[in-house]
């Protein structure tokens, strides 16, 4: 017999216990020999009737969740400790994380959605707190696509019937520019690029909110109205020595990524300045671009209700839109002109046709998509049975009785009949 603790075959003391499937082994580690082998048995209040079961009714299969569930509460609260989250937060995500490996639903996922299941519930938790954390944010520690975290997240949220709020804009610019690397001196960072975060934060928050009241918001992604919006406020702190830097070279001094529509956002801002800059009394004598307006965003902001009910006829817009639904697109016009005798707005043709064509007077508020449509729908032909009917086809008494079924209708369709 072999000396306890030691292999028979080739005397080696590696040996290691190896959960096959649900059946323990002691192995040699150093020759692979089975020294002892277990039996497979059902759950563990009848282990002792010895009654062999499915692998998924096993023993082995509880010990297996019980080891994916402590790998996933480690990975939960190594990303609370990445993220600097207080310990209240660590609890409830890994309490949320507990409730979902132990939901049906999450069973049979694949390892990547399960791996992504604990940064789900570090993001439920901060949302519930209050605390800005974006979904790019968490997809970039976890190496994730946000498709994918996303899909996972919504599954969370409806499974276990979660509650979470909407990340405010406000919370979001704040969060966006903590990760910039502009606040502090660094070798690759000029010194007349360096700018206080409060300034920055501050009147970046004051452009989105201006965009959010010109249509800019609505329906898009945030993330490129916030970048555009906080390239601009930077270069407005300090004109003279940030207007020749580009919107890439900001990004790439700031350590974030540029995503694609910025540049687009980007542009749409400068033409609602450019709008709001016609209006200035002392700066029509001068010629401003979408280059030198930079230097009066600070005016602008200060003056925004003001600029904005006289550049865009805020009060008429649903008559001038009734009268001139094609009219053309934004910033077309020269910025310094003064508008013309009588405020009438000159209609500039289709937008369709990419005519831009200089506006005397206001128009207008309207969304982007409506300014400048990109797609136009393409109508279906009509069938035979859609032309063949005009909406004039006499309609009999005794269809219109079907739809009468009290006397108070009766007498309301008698009255209705009767007015002149």
């Amino acid at each position: 017999m072999a000396e306890r603790g030691r292999c028979p075959e080739c005397g080696s003391a590696a040996l290691v216990e190896d959960a096959h499937y649900a059946q323990q082994q002691l192995v040699c580690a150093a020759c692979g020999c089975v020294l002892a082998e277990g039996l497979l048995t059902t759950t563990y209040t009848d282990e002792e009737h010895l009654r062999e079961v499915a692998y998924s009714q096993s023993t082995g299969q509880k010990e297996q969740l019980s080891r994916c569930l402590q790998r996933g509460i480690r990975r939960v609260q190594d990303l609370c400790k990445v993220l600097q989250l207080p310990t209240v937060f660590e609890e409830t995500a890994v309490s949320y994380f507990q409730r979902a490996l132990q939901h049906p639903s999450f069973h049979l996922v694949s390892l990547e959605k399960k791996e992504l299941l604990g940064g789900c519930c570090v993001f439920v938790t901060c949302r519930q707190h209050n605390w800005p954390l974006t979904m790019g944010t968490i997809c970039s520690l976890l190496y994730a696509k946000q498709e994918l975290f996303a899909s996972v997240y919504l599954s969370l949220q409806k499974e276990l019937g979660l509650s979470v709020p909407a990340l405010s804009l406000g919370d979001l610019v704040k969060t966006h520019l903590n990760s910039f690397r502009l606040f502090q001196h660094a070798a690759d960072v000029p010194a007349p690029f360096v700018e206080d975060k409060e300034k920055m934060v501050a009147r970046t928050m004051q452009i989105v909110e201006l965009a959010s009241e010109t249509w800019l918001v609505t329906g898009r992604h945030p993330i490129p109205i916030v970048t555009a919006a906080a390239f601009l406020s930077w270069q407005s702190l300090q004109p003279p020595a940030r207007l020749t830097c580009t919107l890439a070279r900001f990004c790439k001094l700031a350590g974030v990524d540029l995503p694609p529509p910025a540049h687009l956002r980007l542009k749409e801002l400068l033409e609602i300045l450019l709008r709001m800059a016609s209006q200035l009394a002392w700066l029509r004598v001068f010629k401003v671009d979408k280059k030198t307006v930079v230097k009066h965003i600070g005016d602008l902001l200060q003056h925004r209700i003001f600029l904005l009910k006289n550049a865009f006829c805020l009060e008429d817009g649903e008559e001038q839109r009734a009268a001139a639904p094609g009219e053309g697109s934004l910033g077309g016009g020269c910025p310094g002109s003064a508008p013309a005798a009588g405020g009438a707005a000159q209609e500039d043709g289709c937008p369709s046709e990419g005519k831009r064509q200089r506006e005397g007077g206001p128009r207008p508020l309207l969304p982007p998509c409506l300014i400048n449509p990109r797609k136009r729908l393409r109508t279906a032909a009509p069938s035979a049975a859609d032309s063949a009917v005009t909406g004039d086809e006499p309609i009999s008494d005794s269809e219109i009785e079907q739809y009468l079924r009290g006397p108070e209708e009766i007498r309301a369709f008698r009255k209705a009949k009767a007015w002149p």
